[in-house]
């Protein structure tokens, strides 16, 4: 079983254990693209089997989330689970609010809170933070692609956001109720998106449990080039089939037109066998997600 599953992380649960729970269901190694906070919920892509060897080609795939900044004070963890180091300043308007959101898209710097999953010396900052040592993090660029205010929640507002890779939302709401002079955290999160696995059709862990008992998991199984479609494609000519299969590099003529420092799916009887990259005069496979023995 290699491929994907798009689920959806309810909140409380890491996405570690969201990670065993399909080991479990499945029997193959797994791991996730994008981790989401246990408090968060929402679209959490689980590679199963030889679709763990393609973290890396998509993990910066843009995402999109769905947040609530709380003007009711901030917070050490810059979320709702934090202990309150601020005192809010009353809740601002909505013109306020739109007004300064603006400022933060483009390519930004962040300094992520000591509570998070960042790591010195291998070891999580959050647990450093929570022994009692200091933390002090290093300011990180982040991209924001597009900030929507969607309405008023009470003493706080939900907020659209797509970015890239490695933002911090929370950071994000913290540092939007800053600029307002009024401080803020993060009270609810919700993924929407990651890449191409969209939240109206991703699965829930009861579901999963229940289509493995009528063995019918992998009807929901997505397949290894599903998150890659942005990749260029390469068909290997019949004679080099068997080359290919070995991982044995290609020469670029097979290709025509090959731009160097471009990464390409390779394909071998139409189906996705790995992606490689131009090297001089040949292509180097940089992955193979199929074993040669699947091919006649």
């Amino acid at each position: 079983m290699d491929g994907f599953f798009n689920l959806l992380k309810p909140p409380g649960m890491s996405s570690g254990a969201m990670v065993n729970e399909i080991k479990y269901l499945t029997g193959e190694r797994c791991g996730h693209a994008g981790t989401l906070d246990p408090e968060a919920a929402g679209v959490l892509p689980i590679m199963v089997g030889r679709a763990t060897r393609l973290l890396d080609y998509f993990s910066g795939s843009g995402k999109e989330y769905i947040a609530e900044i709380a003007f009711t004070g901030a917070t050490d963890t810059q979320d709702a689970q934090g202990s309150l180091i601020l005192e809010g300043r009353g809740v601002p308007g909505e013109e306020e609010v739109a007004g300064v959101l603006p400022h933060f898209i483009g390519d930004i710097l962040q300094q992520p809170p000591a509570y998070s999953a960042l790591k010195r010396d291998g070891v999580p900052l959050y647990k450093l933070a929570r022994a009692g040592k200091t933390v002090v993090t290093r300011p990180r660029p982040a991209r924001i692609d597009a900030i929507r205010l969607l309405r008023r929640t009470g003493d706080g507002f939900l907020i659209r956001v797509s970015c890239g890779g490695g933002t911090y939302i929370r950071t994000l709401c913290h540092d939007i109720g800053q600029a307002l002079g009024r401080p803020a955290h993060m009270r609810f999160l919700l993924r929407t998106r990651v890449g191409l696995f969209g939240i109206e059709n991703a699965v829930t862990l009861e579901e999963m449990h229940s289509r493995r008992a009528e063995k019918r998991l992998e009807e929901k199984l997505l397949p290894c080039d599903y998150p890659l479609s942005g990749f260029p494609c390469l068909d290997v000519p019949a004679g080099y089939k068997k080359q290919a299969v070995n991982g044995v590099a290609l020469p670029v003529r097979l290709f025509g037109s090959v731009e160097t420092g471009r990464q390409y799916l390779v394909r071998v009887d139409g189906l996705f066998l790995g992606i490689a990259e131009r090297a001089g005069d040949v292509m180097k496979f940089r992955v193979i997600v199929r074993d040669h023995n699947e091919f006649a």
